[in-house]
C-alpha cells in the first residue's frame, strides 16, 4: 500500500500533529498523517474478516483510506487518534447518555460510571427529571432532598477534576423536563457566568406545553415520583422565562421531546429523553454513537462553464463507505462499560454519519447562506445521503445480519433489513474541519478574516504578544480571481478584518459580497430553517448553534424557540453575541443589519489556554482554530 500525504494547510497540520499523530516519550511524532490515516483505515478494517474472509480487509482498509486522504470524510477526532494505537484506551465513541433514577445508590453510581466515561476521553448527556424536588420528603423526613439542581452541581464539580488529555474538562449535557417542580431553579442555574463551565442545560419541553404556552393556558407542574400535582404556573410565562434566561447568558437550550421520540426506532426499549453534550445525537441510557464527517466541499466539479457542481455520484460513494467505516466502528470499538457493549454493539448498533464544510460548499456554488436556494438545496442534500445511508445499511444487514433489535424496532413490520437502527446525524465538527481545512458542520463561516493572537516562545507568561492574519481559503481564493494586485488584495484584507465584511470591497461583484455571508450577516430565521432541512431527513439530530447580535431582543429568541418546534426540530441552542463574560470574537456597535465586525477584546479568559490562540464559538463550544482545543461550555 502506498501511503500518500494529503493536502493541508499549515494550520491543519500543526492541529494534526498536535491532537492526532502518535508520538514519543518526548512528545515527537512516530508518523506522518499519510501513515495516521492508513493506521486508522486498517484498524477500521479488521472486521470485515467475519463476514467477508482476509481478502476483504485489506480491499476494504484501501476503500477507507482512499476517502481519508483525500479528505472526503474525516472520522471523529477521538477515533483518530486511538483507532489502532496500542498506547489507548481503544474507546473510538466520544459520546454517552447515562440514566438518572431517584435515589442515593443510583445516582451515585451513575456518577462513577460518568467518571469512568471521562477518564477515557467521553461525554455524557443526563435527564435529570426523575429526581424528587428539592426539600421533598426523604425517608419520612421533610425538607431532606437535594433536588435536581444540586446534583447536577455535584456531578459538575466532581467531573471537571477529571482532566482530559491533562488539559480540559469533558462537556456534558443535563436535561430537566418541563413539568418539574424544580424548573424554574433548573432555569436559572447558569445565569452567573462561569458557574457549571462544563455543562450545557437543555429544558425538555413537549409539544402539549408548545400548545400551552400559545393559548396562555395553566401549567402543570408534576412531582416525578407521586405523580401528584404540586403547582400551576401559565405556560406563556414559563416560556419567556426560559427564553429571557437564554437570552441573558445562551442558557438553557430546548429539546422537543415528542419530536426525539418519533424517531425513537426501539420504542418498547425506553423512551428517549437525553442527548449527548452537544445534541447531535438523542439516545437510550447507556448507548453511545461513533461519529464520522463527510466534507461537502470534498464533493464538487466543474462543468462545462468552468462552474462547480455537486458531484452526486462521489458524494454516494462516500456515503456507501462511510457507513460501513461505522459499523465496523462499532464491533472494533472498546466499550468503557458492559452496558455500552450491550446497548451498542450487541443491540442497536447506532451510528452518526454527517457532514462538515457545508457553508464552503455554498461558497463554491455561489449560493447565500441565507437564502431560499440554500434551505432547498439543504433538504436534497440530506434527503439523499439519509436514502444511500439506508441503502448500505440494508445491504450490509443482508451479509452481516440486522442489529440485535431489530425484533423489538420500528423496522419488525416492514420486513426490510437494517444493520443499524440509525445511520445520520450532524455533529460539530470544530477540530476535524480544521483538519480537512473546511467549514464546521452546517455552521455558516464565522469570519472572512481573523485576528488571531498567538505568542513568542520567550514569553515568560505564555501570552500572546502579536496578531495573525487568518484569511478562510475559499474566500482567499475568490479574492486572487478578482483582485490580481498582491499589495491590494492585503488592503483588502486589513479591510475586511477592520469592518467584519466585504459590503464595501468594491473590487468584489454585489453577488460575490452577498454570497460570502458570515455568522452575524445571517437572520437567525435562516439558521433556524437551514437546521429544520437538515433535520427533516436526518434520523439522530443536528447540533447548530442559531447566533444573535448582541441588539437582539427577548422576542427575537422566543420567535427562533418557536420556529424550530414548528419545523420540527429536535432542539435548538441560541447563542446572542457578548452575552458571556468569556467570548472571544464579537459583533462590533458600529455593524448594520448587513455587516458586524468581530474583534478582540483584551481579556485573558478569551485565548486557549493551551496554545494562546484565539477561541470562537460555535455549536456550542468554544474552538482554539490554532491548535484545536475546545471546550463545551455553552
Amino acid at each position: 500500500m502506498k501511503i500518500v500525504e494529503p493536502k493541508q494547510s499549515k494550520n491543519a497540520k500543526e492541529i494534526t500533529k498536535k491532537r492526532y499523530l502518535m508520538s514519543d516519550s518526548q512528545d515527537r511524532p512516530v508518523e506522518t498523517v499519510g501513515e495516521m490515516l492508513w493506521r486508522v483505515a486498517q484498524h477500521m478494517a479488521k472486521p470485515e474478516v467475519l463476514w467477508e474472509g482476509n481478502g476483504m480487509v485489506q480491499k476494504t482498509a484501501e476503500k477507507f483510506y482512499e476517502r481519508m486522504v483525500k479528505k472526503k470524510f474525516v472520522c471523529s477526532g477521538k477515533a483518530m487518534f486511538e483507532a489502532g494505537n496500542l498506547g489507548t484506551s481503544g474507546q473510538l465513541a466520544a459520546c454517552f447518555v447515562l440514566p438518572i433514577e431517584d435515589s442515593i445508590d443510583s445516582i451515585f453510581k451513575t456518577l462513577g460510571e460518568a467518571a469512568v466515561v471521562h477518564k477515557n476521553n467521553g461525554g455524557t448527556g443526563f435527564n435529570f427529571s426523575a429526581i424528587r424536588p428539592h426539600g421533598d420528603r426523604v425517608k419520612n423526613v421533610m425538607g431532606a432532598a437535594s433536588g435536581p439542581v444540586d446534583f447536577i452541581r455535584a456531578f459538575s464539580a466532581a467531573l471537571s477534576k477529571i482532566l482530559q488529555g491533562a488539559k480540559r474538562q469533558g462537556a456534558n449535557i443535563a436535561i430537566l423536563n418541563i413539568d418539574h417542580p424544580d424548573i424554574e431553579e433548573f432555569i436559572e442555574m447558569k445565569d452567573e457566568d462561569g458557574n457549571l463551565k462544563n455543562f450545557n442545560v437543555s429544558v425538555g419541553v413537549t409539544d402539549e406545553f408548545m400548545k400551552a404556552v400559545k393559548k396562555k393556558s395553566q401549567w402543570r407542574l408534576v412531582h416525578p415520583r407521586t405523580k401528584e400535582v404540586v403547582k400551576k404556573i401559565r405556560a406563556d410565562i414559563l416560556f419567556d422565562k426560559i427564553c429571557e434566561h437564554a437570552h441573558l447568558s445562551g442558557d438553557p437550550g430546548m429539546m422537543f421531546l415528542d419530536a426525539m421520540e418519533r424517531d425513537n426506532p426501539t420504542p418498547t426499549l425506553g423512551k428517549i429523553e437525553a442527548t449527548n453534550p452537544c445534541g447531535e445525537i438523542a439516545m437510550l441510557p447507556y448507548e453511545n454513537c461513533n461519529l464520522t464527517s463527510i466534507s461537502l466541499a470534498e464533493h464538487l466539479k466543474k462543468n462545462d462553464k468552468g462552474e462547480y457542481e455537486i458531484d452526486w455520484k462521489d458524494l454516494e460513494k462516500s456515503v456507501r463507505v462511510g457507513v460501513r467505516f461505522l459499523d465496523n466502528m462499532v464491533e472494533v470499538n472498546n466499550y468503557p462499560l458492559p452496558q455500552n457493549e450491550k446497548m451498542v454493539k450487541d443491540g442497536n448498533r447506532r451510528i452518526g454519519l454527517g457532514v462538515m464544510g457545508f457553508a464552503h460548499l455554498l461558497y463554491k456554488l455561489e449560493i447565500g447562506y441565507n437564502s431560499e436556494k440554500a434551505v432547498v438545496l439543504s433538504e436534497k442534500l440530506a434527503s439523499f445521503i439519509r436514502k444511500e445511508a439506508d441503502k448500505e445499511s440494508e445491504r450490509l444487514a443482508v451479509i452481516r445480519g440486522n442489529f440485535s433489535n431489530y425484533d423489538v424496532s420500528i423496522y419488525k413490520d416492514s420486513k426490510t433489513p437494517r444493520r443499524n437502527c440509525a445511520t445520520t446525524m450532524i455533529a460539530p465538527t470544530g477540530t476535524i474541519s480544521m483538519f480537512a481545512d473546511c467549514s464546521s458542520g452546517i455552521e455558516p463561516v464565522f469570519s472572512l478574516v481573523t485576528l488571531r493572537r498567538t505568542f513568542f516562545e520567550d514569553n515568560k507568561e505564555n501570552r500572546p504578544t502579536r496578531e495573525l492574519t487568518i484569511t478562510d481559503p475559499v474566500f482567499e481564493e475568490y479574492l486572487k480571481t478578482w483582485v490580481k494586485d498582491k499589495k491590494r488584495r492585503q488592503e483588502i484584507l486589513e479591510q475586511v478584518a477592520s469592518e467584519g465584511g466585504i459590503r464595501n470591497v468594491k473590487e468584489l461583484p454585489l453577488k460575490i459580497r452577498r454570497v460570502f455571508c458570515t455568522t452575524h450577516q445571517i437572520e437567525p430565521e435562516y439558521h433556524v430553517r437551514i437546521q429544520a432541512a437538515w433535520q427533516k431527513h436526518f434520523d439522530n439530530s443536528v447540533s447548530k448553534t442559531v447566533n444573535f447580535n448582541h441588539k437582539a431582543k427577548v422576542s427575537d429568541v422566543k420567535n427562533a424557540y418557536f420556529l424550530a418546534w414548528k419545523l420540527k426540530c429536535k432542539g435548538i441552542t441560541i447563542y446572542r453575541d457578548g452575552s458571556k463574560e468569556d467570548q472571544v470574537l464579537r459583533g462590533s456597535e458600529k455593524g448594520s443589519e448587513f455587516e458586524f465586525p468581530v474583534k478582540f477584546r483584551n481579556l485573558k479568559s478569551e485565548v486557549c489556554v493551551d496554545c494562546g490562540g484565539g477561541l470562537e464559538i460555535k455549536e456550542g463550544c468554544f474552538t482554539c482554530s490554532q491548535c484545536g482545543w475546545s471546550k463545551c461550555s455553552i
